[in-house]
């Protein structure tokens, strides 16, 4: 199955990664310096590049700006949490999974798979239901990240949990009633953290099932953050703690 992504830095990525990239299509007249290393990127990897009017490209994408370059790609493969805990061993790294109970905006899983990449988590785990899946808006919404962050759809997040658990893993919960606030939590490893989804938060069972639950201290009116911003300051904190120690 096919599937469409768009703009520079989604494209340039994915020629980086591990899908197959069936054609690029370039809007004429589009030139800068990222452009010029997309293409000589595509050569290099063999991939066609089809020269083409921007009402073309409107026609084949219209989620938002696709900044004159789509490309036809093959569907996005997901992995195996063994597969991750595996790569964090060849690495000699503790593991450091997220797991995302329910985030349903593309913008805000996007966001948090760049964040995580950029950060060295390993993998991150989303449910297979209620949850928003790698589409073309969330890996642009990556800048491409998610060509190089493995992630694992699972049906049931609490057996996930427990398994996890079983394997030595601290289970780390961020929820706005949590006993203690995030940057005063020793976090141990290896290391879940467990995000909530927008509006709801963790569902209870996922909450009940972690062994630390932390809390970003809020002192305005508003009592609560965007969830890829929460994201952000707790995967940063995990790194934080960990580069200390």
């Amino acid at each position: 199955m096919k599937e469409i992504l768009a703009g520079v830095n989604s494209i340039m990525e994915a020629l980086k990664g591990r899908r197959r990239i069936e054609k690029i299509f370039l809007q004429d007249g589009r030139q800068s310096k990222r452009v010029e290393d997309l293409l000589r990127l595509a050569q290099k990897k063999g991939v066609y590049v089809q020269y083409v009017e921007k009402t073309k490209l409107d026609q084949m994408y219209s989620l938002s700006n696709h900044q004159g370059v789509i490309a036809k790609v093959e569907s996005y493969e997901y992995c195996e949490i063994g597969e991750v805990l595996e790569i964090a061993a060849l690495k000699g790294e503790s593991p450091f999974l997220l797991v995302l109970d329910g985030i349903e905006d593309p913008q805000n899983l996007g966001s948090i798979i760049r964040t995580a990449e950029c950060a060295g988590v390993h993998g991150i785990v989303i449910p297979r239901h209620q949850s928003v899946e790698i589409t073309a808006a969330v890996a642009k919404a990556s800048a491409g990240a998610v060509e190089h962050m493995p992630i694992i759809k699972e049906t049931n997040l609490v057996n996930v949990i427990k398994d996890l658990k079983e394997k030595g893993f601290w289970v780390i919960g961020a929820d706005m009633n949590g006993t203690q606030d995030y940057f005063a939590a020793v976090i141990p490893s290896p290391t879940v953290l467990v995000i909530g989804g927008e509006g709801q938060g963790m569902r209870r069972l996922v909450k009940e099932n972690c062994d630390i639950l932390v809390k970003i201290p809020m002192q305005g009116k508003i009592n609560s953050l965007n969830a890829s911003v929460a994201s952000a300051l707790l995967i940063y904190e995990v790194i934080r703690q960990r580069t200390e120690a």
